[in-house]
């Protein structure tokens, strides 16, 4: 019987037990490495029904403020991505840009271990050259959609961390990874720029407490003249080496 490489000086025989037990092992471990790896990436919402991670997205445009940007959001069944239309034209008593965007309210999963991580957009949009696109999150508040009109401007309004972020061009869903550490619950309403970012001011950052209980999501078109087309299939959180495979364990006998 042929007898394969010496392992510490001994013969190899693959009929030796030992020997086949630790190929299943590794075997095993190969399948089970890519649910490992995944496993790393938390879902926040998506929009193909699943429990825990679906909610209802509301439309809400600047006309509250007496602009005349205009919106909508719609669910895509079939795709399972939800769909954000609209224009942000100037608020005329500001004669400045104003803003679309869409909520949801709920009980959002815990992602509080991956404090040092991203927020992560599954996205995509014939829009890519429009340069107000936002997204927010509201966590620790008297009221969150109070705090997210806020921005730590307005008397207890801390608490809705929103940063900027931008959808390269092409027809594919792409994932858009922003850091925790680029989001600040300090911004101005009117613009939606941030008044102290999370590197000058460490108060303004996310931290693991917040990270517990996020009571909103927020997408946002804010602060840029244009029309906007964002379609967006999933909102995750992931540890800022995601993407990254797993080294295989070396199996000692």
């Amino acid at each position: 019987q042929q007898l394969q490489q010496p392992f510490f000086g001994l013969p190899r025989d693959p009929t030796d037990p030992l020997i086949a037990g630790m190929a299943m092992a590794k075997a095993l471990l190969s399948l089970l490495l890519p649910v490992v790896a995944g496993s790393s990436e938390v879902a926040l919402a998506t929009f193909d029904g699943a429990s825990g991670t679906s909610f209802t997205f509301v439309e809400l445009n600047d006309p509250v403020m007496g602009g005349a940007s205009t919106g909508t959001w719609a669910l895509n069944s079939a795709g399972h991505f939800g769909t954000f239309d609209g224009e942000v034209v100037n608020i005329p008593s500001l004669q400045a840009p104003g803003f679309i965007k869409a909520a949801a309210d709920g009980h959002f999963p815990d992602v509080s271990a991956a404090a040092n991580g991203e927020l992560v957009l599954l996205v995509r949009s014939s829009t890519p050259e429009y340069q107000g696109f936002r997204v927010s999150f509201a966590s620790g508040t008297m009221a969150p959609s109070y705090s997210c009109g806020g921005g730590g401007q307005l008397p207890f309004s801390r608490g809705c961390f929103k940063a900027k972020f931008s959808v390269p061009a092409g027809e594919d869903f792409t994932e858009v990874r922003i850091p925790f550490k680029e989001f600040s619950d300090k911004w101005s309403p009117s613009t939606g720029e941030q008044t102290a970012t999370c590197a000058q001011d460490s108060s303004v950052c996310p931290t693991a407490a917040r990270l517990v209980a996020i009571e909103r999501l927020e997408v946002w078109a804010e602060g840029a003249l244009g029309k906007v087309h964002l379609e967006v299939k999933s909102i995750s959180v992931g540890s800022a080496a995601a993407g990254n495979t797993l080294e295989e364990p070396a199996l000692i006998v």
